[in-house]
């Protein structure tokens, strides 16, 4: 068969629908419908009817005012965000905003096109197009000049060119002439990305290798308001359990249960705070999913309540391929059930994995899902509230899956060519639902390798099998970053690496970057070192007890950033591209892996190769977060980088709240919240947020939610009153006052005395020192005017002069 390229055709006829339009274009069917004002989907097919995936989409058309204009040469709709141009002969799309300036345009000459069951959309390139996300995606922060595929991968010790990875998120950003905009590709074959890679720059385009041309296209005045739309789209992330947020511990495997005891006496012992030890796939038997072995842990239930006690949760790892043994009995119940993957023929699909030749639920399947769901009883039973999802891609070993083998995939019956992409994301969902079935209000914690766009909504994604190196710290970075824009803010890598043995230095740089990190968990190999924060001798334990100290202490504001994400679908680690992405600095050297936790604090990370670090400060004023040492910003700056340090800053307007140190997320703190405001001439607005970090009751109105405002040119600081019913666990309100030059302050009308304290975020390490005569850091901030008063449910208002 000869295989040409064929472009869609000259529009026959159309009609005038709700929300937009539908017709026949040569002989392709094509439909374009507003699902609000700044988001229309393009849909264009071969076939009479159009394919659908009925998993990541969320949101319903809404209805849009929409002003249609109709030509001999032209159609045009028009909302108050987008102006779209449609040219009949052939048919072309051109996506302008309100003022007309172009975002995004068809290619001329190819626009919409098939080559065989491949269709793609090639997209005309303006000259300084950057493009950014796609999720998990190694390479540099702009993807100008580079291709990509998703095809969801076990990508074992990956490096920074190796693609596909373990997810694929079919989401870009676009920024043209500096105009944002952002395309979904809600396809979830294979799909190719291609932003002017080998061609010249004569166009960008994706497509996929069978299906339709289905995508989303996304108008937004900024990067952050495209990511919220698509959160919008697709589903917000979920409100996890506070614990969660904790520091946690895993290695491949600690086993039988005295080592699990052992770590966890360990970390008590060493007042080293944790809240997480994970069981890998050694705490079952012969590697059978919904099992305990027998002989490493005889009393899992009475395992589970010991370490509750010492303020410890416990999460396994769960695998999808079940043991064909009969007796088993998942096994036995998942035959029973009939929710296994087939053949055509019928025949259930078997291939090997860790517990050998194995069936495969199909989680495309609301059965298969449900079956699932019950399962997990086994271990909410015991009183299990986290579950790790792995090998779910679906992976096997040395075997390609048939491409035949047949998914319910919600009643349209598919092929594993449509269905891959989705499996781990439709796992995870019936983990999620499953766990939250049986345990009864409380929020449970779900941990994901694979997904597809909408996976957000039930997990957070670690980042797969990482390597032991400096060059593979940085590249973790990136992925989180990247994932954030691409509407998954909770997700993180093994910090340490998976794969080979960390470094003292590269252990303790990893992290104190991870302390900033969304998931924070150190994760190790099998046959290598241990790899807890005292394995690699006292220093590093310092160090290590520094950040993860520091991780506690930030628990206000990172639980603030999640109910941020939960809520508007925010990035919790943003890239410099979320809020800078016209600075052309930031796509350059070290600026690509900078990042900021929320609005507030900049993240430099530093390879431990270097004495020195050239990093970049965007515009604006900020504070050594450590020292409180200013800078200014929108220039590079050199930093000297010694085994404990960490470029931080807070920005001019910061307004972040801090607690003391606990060893726990479940130990009280002593009910002081630290406000902790940074002087500029600017105007800042943070959401501060508090509940009970377990259940759901936050959902019927158990919460403390309360607006802070800060005002430099004004001399305001106001906190609002209370919204929600919750009692905060806060008593007292210290507001600590950086770079403030005032020495009169009044709240609420009445005049305040302020003391001067110096103030410590990370404690000195002086004893190791291999050099004397250049001593180590003193983080310490001198002479930070405080304020403390009582923290009421009442709005509270700070003036100053």
């Amino acid at each position: 068969m000869n295989l040409r390229n064929e472009s869609i055709g000259t529009i026959q006829h159309f009609s005038w629908q709700e929300n937009g339009l539908s017709g026949l274009a040569g002989n392709k069917q094509f439909s374009i419908k507003f699902y609000t004002s700044k988001i229309c989907r393009i849909q264009a097919s071969k076939h009479e009817a159009f394919d659908e995936n009925p998993f990541s989409v969320v949101l319903p058309p809404q209805k849009v005012s929409i002003d249609a204009k109709e030509t001999d040469q032209s159609l045009t709709l028009k909302t108050a965000d987008i102006q779209l141009e449609i040219k009949r002969s052939p048919l072309r799309l051109c996506f302008k905003n309100n003022h007309g300036q172009i975002l995004n345009e068809d290619d001329p000459a190819f626009g919409i096109s098939w080559l065989g069951h491949e269709v793609t959309n090639y997209k005309t390139l303006s000259p300084n197009e950057v493009f950014l996300g796609l999720g998990e995606k190694g390479g540099g922060l702009n993807r100008r000049g580079s291709s990509f595929v998703n095809w969801n991968s076990d990508a074992f010790a990956f490096g920074n060119d190796t693609d596909p990875l373990y997810l694929s998120a079919p989401f870009y950003i676009g920024i043209r002439e500096g105009q944002p905009y952002g395309i979904f590709f809600d396809n979830t074959h294979k799909t190719h990305f291609n932003f002017g890679a080998s061609n010249n720059n004569r166009f960008s385009y994706f497509g996929a290798e069978a299906g339709d041309l289905n995508y989303y296209f996304i108008q937004g005045d900024t990067v952050l308001e495209v990511i919220q739309e698509y959160a919008r789209l697709t589903g917000t992330s979920q409100l996890p359990p506070k614990w969660s947020l904790g520091f946690q511990q895993c290695r491949y495997s600690y086993y039988p249960d005295h080592e699990v005891y052992t770590v966890a006496d360990t970390f008590r012992k060493k007042r080293i705070p944790a809240d997480v030890i994970y069981l890998d796939i050694h705490y079952m038997e012969d590697y059978k999913a919904f099992t305990f072995d027998k002989n490493r842990f005889p009393d899992p239930k009475g395992l589970i309540e010991k370490l509750e006690a010492q303020g410890f949760k416990v999460v396994v790892i769960l695998d999808p391929g079940i043991a064909t043994q009969p007796g088993y009995g998942t096994y036995d119940r998942g035959v029973e059930k009939d929710i296994f993957v087939k053949y055509p023929d019928g025949s259930r699909f078997e291939a090997s994995v860790w517990p050998g030749n194995s069936h495969f639920t199909d989680f495309t399947a609301k059965e298969g899902r449900d079956w699932w769901a019950d399962e997990l009883k086994f271990y909410t039973d015991k009183g299990l509230e986290g579950f790790w999802n792995d090998m779910n891609e679906p992976a096997c070993w040395g075997q390609d899956i048939p491409n035949l083998i047949e998914f319910d995939y919600e009643g349209q019956t598919a092929s594993h060519k449509k269905t891959r992409n989705i499996y781990g994301f439709q796992m995870v969902r019936a983990t999620f639902e499953g766990a939250k079935k049986q345990l009864n209000n409380k929020r449970p914690f779900t941990l994901t390798r694979a997904g597809f766009a909408g996976v957000q909504r039930y997990s957070a994604v670690w980042t797969g099998d990482n390597v032991a190196g400096d060059e593979d710290m940085l590249l973790g970075v990136r992925l989180v970053n990247s994932l954030g824009m691409t509407g998954i803010p909770v997700s993180g890598y093994d910090v340490g690496g998976f794969v080979g043995e960390s470094a003292p230095a590269l252990f303790a740089r990893w992290l104190a970057v991870a302390t900033f990190a969304p998931f924070f968990r150190v994760h190790s190999m099998v046959n290598v070192r241990d790899s807890e924060p005292w394995a690699y001798g006292e220093e590093v334990e310092e160090i290590s007890r520094n950040y993860i100290n520091l991780r506690y202490q930030l628990m206000p504001y990172l639980y603030s950033l999640f109910f941020e994400a939960h809520h508007k679908g925010n990035p919790i680690n943003r890239s410099l591209a979320v809020d800078y992405y016209n600075d052309q600095n930031i796509y350059q050297g070290n600026a690509q892996n900078e990042f900021t936790l929320g609005q507030w604090l900049l993240v430099c990370p530093t390879t431990t190769t270097q004495e020195y670090a050239k990093i970049y400060l965007p515009q604006g004023k900020w504070y050594n977060f450590f020292t409180d040492e200013l800078h200014e910003g929108g220039c590079h700056m050199l930093v000297e980088t010694q085994m404990e340090d960490l470029p931080v800053f807070a920005k001019e307007g910061a307004i972040i709240p801090l607690q003391n140190v606990v060893q726990t997320t479940q130990e009280k703190t002593d009910g002081i919240l630290k406000l902790h405001l940074y002087f500029g001439e600017v105007e800042t607005h943070q959401t501060y947020y508090e509940d009970d970090g377990s259940t759901y009751n936050f959902e019927q109105g158990q919460y403390c939610k309360r607006e802070i405002y800060f005002n430099g040119k004004m001399s305001t600081l106001q906190v609002a009153k209370q919204e929600g019913s919750y009692t905060s666990e806060f008593h007292s309100l210290k507001i600590h006052l950086h770079g403030f030059e005032a020495n009169s302050f009044e709240i609420n009308g009445e005049s305040v005395t302020f003391h001067v304290e110096d103030l410590q975020l990370l404690a000195p390490i002086t004893e190791f020192d291999p050099l004397p005569q250049r001593p180590k850091r003193d983080y310490w901030s001198k002479g930070v005017k405080t304020l403390e008063i009582p923290f009421t449910q009442e709005e509270i208002n700070l003036n100053w002069k």
